[in-house]
């Protein structure tokens, strides 16, 4: 599996040292969260600006946020990668952000939280880069991890087989050692990991546990 820790498990006064720490990963997870659709509020894009001013490693932007189309092309312009936005914010318009998320260059995820069943997400197969699947219900970190996320893993990567497909699964909330293995089992590629990487010892050897779990 590939590895993308969160910075919001960070120390935001420290956070250029905690991003070298990282440099090993495949990808930087970036939890933006508004305070509308989510309670909590993280950062925006002085924080962005700063993380990617200072790192190579592919950023992973996850928008937990209303009208997320509005935060696409500022994300591209900071050299994003990966940007996931919930279905449960875009709805009827999940299918423009797609569009509008590949236009700028950029590979489209769309995440549900774990009271949307996987389902919703199988129109989608053959046109979103990945899906993101939470193991927690987004909004704060240091939750704990759903089991039930592994049937639901295993449906959408069965389903994405089904019809021919090799798009990826990604799986953010509550990821350790203890579940990295099982997460690989049911189909997953991607894990986010927040505590259990920067709240390590070895944030390097944290993150070769996982991605050889």
């Amino acid at each position: 599996m590939k590895v993308s820790p969160s910075i919001l498990a960070a120390d935001y006064l420290n956070l250029g040292k905690d991003i070298k720490a990282i440099e090993s990963a495949d990808y930087i997870h970036l939890d933006v969260m508004d305070g509308s659709f989510v309670p909590n509020i993280s950062f925006g894009f002085p924080v962005i600006d700063a993380v990617s001013a200072v790192t190579r490693v592919p950023l992973d932007a996850h928008l937990m946020v209303v009208h997320p189309e509005r935060w696409f092309e500022r994300l591209s312009k900071d050299g994003v990668d990966m940007v996931s936005f919930h279905l449960e914010a875009a709805g009827r318009s999940t299918g423009k952000c797609i569009d509008l998320i590949h236009s700028l260059g950029m590979k489209a995820g769309i995440a549900i939280n774990p009271d949307v069943p996987v389902s919703r997400l199988f129109k989608y197969i053959g046109k979103a880069d990945f899906f993101l699947v939470m193991s927690v219900f987004a909004g704060f970190g240091g939750q704990k991890f759903i089991y039930e996320t592994l049937d639901r893993v295993a449906e959408l990567r069965s389903e994405i087989a089904r019809r021919g497909f090799e798009t990826l699964i990604e799986v953010d909330g509550g990821v350790s050692t203890s579940n990295a293995a099982a997460l690989r089992e049911s189909g997953t590629d991607i894990v986010v990991a927040g505590s259990s990487v920067f709240k390590s010892d070895s944030p390097a050897e944290a993150i070769d546990a996982l991605r050889q779990a």
